[in-house]
């Protein structure tokens, strides 16, 4: 007989699989929390539009890398715009190392990123990342960028 608590078939999480209770996410001094830094970020005007994507940055006071999530009812209901902020705050996470400077940044879902899969999204933000000087080798221009 098995001791209490002692459960039959349950495999030992693998090397590729996060262990449960470790925290992977951003933190509250990683993200944009305060409406005001929103609204300082959009009256800046420094975006650059992708596909899946809008990446805005914001310099100020405070600035350091924090990133801000949005998706609007443009791009689905409730399920698919959780799934669009889980997908941008990932592959944010995934490159946040990458990046340099003193900025925020604020990402908007755009309706194209529910048919997206999460390399596409993720090459998208290093190719914005890059136009807007976020990345090294990425050459810096002001303003917009278009859609290609």
């Amino acid at each position: 007989m098995n001791p209490p608590g002692d459960r039959q078939g349950t495999a030992a999480p693998s090397a590729s699989q996060p262990r449960r209770g470790v925290r992977q996410g951003l933190s509250r001094r990683q993200r944009l929390v305060h409406r005001a830094h929103f609204a300082e970020c959009y009256r800046q005007g420094r975006k650059w539009v992708g596909k899946y994507m809008v990446l805005f940055l914001r310099e100020g006071e405070g600035a350091s890398l924090r990133l801000g999530v949005v998706s609007s009812r443009k791009v689905g209901g409730a399920v698919q715009r959780n799934l669009a902020r889980r997908r941008l705050r990932e592959a944010y996470r995934r490159n946040r190392q990458d990046f340099s400077g003193e900025v925020d940044v604020v990402l908007v879902a755009r309706r194209a990123i529910g048919e997206a899969r999460a390399d596409e999204v993720e090459a998208e933000l290093v190719r914005l990342a890059g136009r807007a000087g976020l990345v090294a080798d990425g050459p810096r221009t002001a303003g917009s960028g278009g859609a290609g």
